[in-house]
């Protein structure tokens, strides 16, 4: 178990800083005037799932589970 333990903890450590670097990489949500006379409707709106921000919208979302369900199992008392 103590094996796994540190295992799971490395893990963790690694999600930890990836999770941080990926919501770094992302740009502001902000649409500023633009959004205002519908501007916001654009190519690059109705493509936003296959580039880059939405490679890193879906990886942030991968990486929060993956953080919120190994510090569930890190915190059982199992490993205690």
């Amino acid at each position: 178990m103590h094996i796994l333990k540190i295992i799971l903890m490395v893990i963790f450590a690694i999600d930890c800083i990836g999770l941080s670097i990926v919501v770094l990489m992302q740009e502001g949500k902000e649409q500023g005037l633009g959004s205002i006379s519908g501007m916001a409707d654009s190519y690059w709106g109705h493509n936003k799932g296959r580039s880059m921000e939405g490679a890193l919208v879906r990886w942030t979302r991968i990486m929060a589970i993956l953080f919120i369900v190994l510090a569930a199992v890190l915190n059982m008392k199992v490993f205690a």
